[in-house]
């Protein structure tokens, strides 16, 4: 009788939802007792370099090595009061390493999880009741959904606002929960935008780009929240380029960013 082969995954994907063939949502259910997590924070995930990878992949010249364990941080979406997985809001980077591989991994099938979660882009630098702004592109969200999923069961008061941007609505992942939340939550006001509306010409919301938005008023006027730092505070997670245009403008108005140990009023994650 053979024995089954060992690897160092220590985890299965229990769950997998497809937002659009670029973008899934997938639940990862350790083998051990899930640590806890701050929402914000993120997680690392890990497959060997000789799992498949999905057929939209680009070539790799060289591939990795059989047993090299591919790794990546990503962020948690899942609540922290979840204790049987965590949530990823994942996007196919068809030149990646992971993402590809991730992708063509079906439910039941096993992977590695980091021993912990890390991060600071939390909600613990702001505030008790202060304001927050929650703007992000693409799986820029993700960190936002855990906040929300966890914060809004007991924060009544403290108004959050989510600017997400998006190149077409069907990219709008978690859109149908957070127009739900912002129906039962009167504290919580969801914008959501696109910016190719010429492929999309049923949608009714929001479209242009972020930073354009921002500079027109979209924030003060559906969410009637001041753009002041002394009453809001600011995250960005997503393209690079929206944030740097972001903190520019926000700049002007007197937000400042975090600076190593000292909080500013404006947080940023990076995800590339």
């Amino acid at each position: 009788m053979s024995t089954p082969e060992t690897t160092p995954y220590n985890a299965v994907l229990a769950g997998r939802e497809e937002i659009n063939p670029q973008l899934i949502v997938v639940r990862v259910q350790p083998d051990q007792e899930l640590y806890p997590f701050t929402p914000g924070q993120f997680a690392v995930l890990g497959l060997l370099g000789k799992e498949p990878r999905v057929a939209e992949a680009a070539p790799e010249d060289p591939p990795p090595a059989p047993d090299k364990m591919i790794r990546r941080a990503y962020s948690i979406a899942s609540s922290s009061v979840e204790r049987r997985y965590l949530e990823f809001y994942l996007t196919l980077v068809t030149t990646g390493e992971l993402s590809p591989r991730l992708f063509a991994l079906g439910h039941g099938r096993r992977l590695w999880l980091g021993p912990k979660a890390s991060g600071l882009f939390t909600l613990d630098r702001v505030p008790p009741g202060k304001a927050v702004l929650l703007i992000a592109t693409g799986t820029g969200l993700a960190p936002y959904m855990s906040m929300l999923r966890t914060l809004l069961i007991e924060e009544t008061t403290r108004k959050f606002v989510v600017l997400h941007g998006a190149r077409c609505s069907w990219d709008l992942g978690y859109r149908a929960e957070l127009e739900s939340l912002a129906r039962l939550r009167p504290n919580l006001v969801y914008i959501p935008s696109i910016t190719r509306p010429e492929q999309d010409v049923h949608f009714r919301g929001q479209t242009g780009r972020i930073q354009n938005l921002i500079e027109t008023g979209v924030i003060e006027r559906l969410a009637n929240a001041p753009l002041d730092p002394a009453q809001l505070e600011v995250f960005l997670c997503g393209n690079p380029e929206m944030i740097e245009q972001v903190k520019a403008l926000l700049a002007k108005k007197g937000f400042s960013p975090d600076r190593g140990g000292k909080s500013g009023t404006i947080h940023v994650e990076e995800y590339w």
